[in-house]
């Protein structure tokens, strides 16, 4: 695989990489600011979007994701309506292609909403990627496996999932560390009018204007544009990667991710990833809208 340190793809021939400038792979000079709430489905949904820019144009930016905290200071009487709550989560499934499963509100309803946060920065005291992989395990917990994600033992099972140091993270679970940076991140938030998730927000380290805000869901187009009008200039997209190797890297995608990523419907994607089925390279997994696909070590 060619992945590189910082999770991008990038290309085998070398005649690829003529177009990147080496100053973009020394520093990158955009910093997106992704701020999501791990309960929330449109947050979720943003995923595939994430990893195809990551792919693509991975090499110019880095992302730093922020807990708004508002689906607990904010909405605290949603949680008292789990049906609607439900309708939430299974419509945007349908509209979005990212499986929720909505009876989680009324089978196993998530009774402590702050804590799922606290432990993202517990899990984030062991490094950013620790972080991102565990937010990651926490979202598929909810949103699929339909997962208490405030009950103690469910954010411990995760962590150990990802091979996180469960004694630390235990520790760091209640201790003031963690809910001193959840704190700034929800100051963070306020400071920057943040009032809608998912938010990203585009800064160009070079430059001294404020960043570009984009709230909300958007065609990857969207995206890219935003990107290239931060950076100045119109990159090429990297090569993708294999799909094997898109899948062994990720270790755990939906349909709709593969999909996104290489530019296919979701016909075509199952298609492809019913011939590495065959091969016994990766496991098929139901889920209430469509599959995930689990790569077999």
């Amino acid at each position: 695989m060619n992945w590189n340190s910082a999770g991008s793809w990038q290309p085998q021939d070398r005649n690829q990489t003529t177009h990147y400038h080496f100053i973009d792979v020394l520093k990158k000079p955009i910093e997106i600011y992704l701020f999501i709430d791990p309960l929330c489905p449109e947050c979720w949904s943003l995923e595939p979007y994430i990893k195809k820019l990551t792919i693509e144009y991975g090499r110019f930016f880095t992302i730093r994701t922020i807990l708004t905290g508002q689906l607990t200071n904010l909405h605290k009487d949603k949680f008292e309506k789990p049906r609607k709550l439900k309708d939430i989560w299974e419509k945007t499934a349908s509209r979005t292609g990212m499986s929720c499963d909505g009876d989680l509100w009324i089978e196993n309803p998530i009774q402590h909403p702050l804590l799922a946060s606290i432990a993202i920065k517990a899990a984030e005291l062991q490094g950013k990627k620790a972080g991102k992989r565990f937010l990651r395990k926490l979202q598929e917990a909810a949103f699929l496996e339909k997962q208490n994600i405030s009950n103690e033992e469910v954010l411990v099972a995760c962590a150990k999932e990802i091979h996180l140091d469960i004694e630390e993270f235990r520790k760091d679970l209640s201790s003031h560390s963690s809910e001193k940076a959840l704190q700034c991140d929800v100051k963070l938030t306020k400071e920057m009018d943040v009032d809608y998730m998912p938010t990203m927000v585009f800064f160009n380290e070079s430059e001294d204007d404020a960043g570009l805000k984009i709230s909300g869901i958007y065609p990857y187009e969207i995206y890219v544009k935003v990107l290239k009008q931060m950076l100045q200039k119109e990159p090429l997209p990297a090569k993708k990667p294999k799909l094997i190797d898109f899948i062994s890297h990720y270790d755990f995608v939906g349909t709709k991710e593969i999909a996104v990523v290489y530019d296919w419907s979701i016909d075509k994607a199952e298609k492809e990833m019913k011939k590495l089925q065959l091969k016994q390279l990766v496991e098929k997994v139901p889920v209430k809208f469509g599959y995930f696909w689990k790569y077999i070590k």
